[in-house]
């Protein structure tokens, strides 16, 4: 029996939010705390959604540590592969709010500690989606275990998924970032990637067709390329590439984890063997309403009655 939905394995980090709206980090005054880290926000979004999800990450020993665990209990997650150290702080990320990419500072020190002990056969053998982040591998131990655990669940069967959300402050060189996201993509994960990850991995060289065909070639069959308020594009190999416009809102309160919310929806509805295109309208709707709150989804609505 497969009851784990979705196993998020990477960061879990406390996100300070930036109060002021539209100004960068030195003109930010004051910050707003919130949970973080994108395979976090996929394993909070999905419980939300009514699935089974589980996280693997590690965290401090710590006022913060202590917080992560309040909020995953909050709504259920499975925190069994949570990893407690005593020695390293937890992560902390400061974000500007934006209504595009935001700016952010990492201080990283617990989340990398990710060690193959946390991700057992067992716990594979239970799981349908394996998802990760190109954040939680741009650091060891977490790159090795990652990469070792992927190609376990691969052959055990799991569908492997990745947010492709590269920043060069968190790799030494894309060269580097490109050769594990390339070892990763031999085990056919579906595969996402924003514009603004595009343009800062390949550095604006290539065009969305040599983006699709660069995933196709390394073994992906399924790439979606997110275009902020332009909408969608997806790519199944030798199939008509899928476009979809972004829903109208009136407002952007902030962007941060709008990715996060969209590829939510995305897993949500393709566990729930929904064709793409219903998979991408789910998407297209997550997004659109996280982008329209502050931090996290909103506590006081149905979400799925939104979505469906």
């Amino acid at each position: 029996m497969k009851n784990i939905d979705i196993l998020c394995v990477g960061e879990v980090l406390v996100d300070f939010i930036g109060h002021q709206s539209e100004v960068l980090i030195d003109d930010t005054r004051d910050y707003h705390r919130y949970l973080g880290g994108s395979p976090t926000n996929v394993a909070m979004n999905s419980a939300r959604l009514g699935l089974q999800s589980a996280m693997v990450a590690t965290v401090g020993d710590d006022g913060f540590g202590d917080y992560i665990f309040k909020r995953f209990s909050e709504v259920d997650v499975n925190t069994d592969n949570v990893k407690i150290v005593k020695d390293k702080p937890t992560s902390v990320i400061f974000v500007s709010r934006s209504e595009t990419t935001p700016d952010f500072i990492p201080f990283r020190e617990a989340d990398a500690l990710i060690t193959e002990q946390q991700i057992t056969k067992e716990i594979l053998l239970k799981t349908n989606i394996f998802h990760t982040t190109c954040f939680a591998l741009s650091k060891n131990p977490a790159q090795t275990t990652i990469i070792k655990k992927a190609e376990e669940a691969f052959k055990l069967g799991c569908q492997l998924s990745i947010d492709v959300n590269y920043s060069s402050k968190l790799w030494s060189n894309k060269e580097e970032a490109i050769s594990i996201l390339k070892l990763y993509c031999k085990f056919n994960p579906l595969v996402k990637i924003s514009e603004d990850d595009m343009f800062r991995l390949f550095e604006d060289t290539l065009s969305h067709d040599q983006i699709f065909e660069f995933f196709h070639k390394e073994g992906v069959d399924l790439v979606c390329l997110t275009l902020g308020y332009k909408g969608v594009k997806l790519s199944q190999k030798g199939k008509k590439i899928i476009e979809m416009p972004a829903i109208k809102i009136e407002k952007v309160m902030d962007a941060t984890g709008a990715g996060d919310a969209f590829w939510s929806g995305f897993l949500f509805a393709y566990i729930k063997k929904k064709t793409i295109k219903e998979c991408l309208e789910v998407a297209l709707k997550l997004a659109a309403l996280k982008l329209q709150n502050v931090g996290r989804l909103p506590d006081n609505i149905n979400i799925l009655s939104k979505l469906l």
